[in-house]
């Protein structure tokens, strides 16, 4: 999943145009490092904060299907 696509799912926005600006805007932060990308593709258990608010990534998106694993 990407980075504007889970603000979408979590209710943080209602576009990908509002997801670009809060992102563009530097409000964003992906495991407490700003991200500038809308694209970015997140991993089951990244943390994202955005207002003072922790969301973790889960395993799997609103369908039911396995996201992307990180190889770290």
């Amino acid at each position: 999943m990407k980075l504007d696509q889970f603000l979408k799912f979590i209710g943080i926005v209602q576009t990908g145009g509002e997801a670009k600006f809060i992102i563009r805007a530097g409000k964003v932060l992906v495991n407490g490092i700003v991200e500038n990308k809308r694209g970015r593709k997140l991993t089951a258990g990244d943390q994202i904060i955005f207002a003072n608010e922790t969301y973790i990534v889960p395993n799997s998106d609103p369908l039911g299907r396995k996201l992307a694993r990180s190889d770290k």
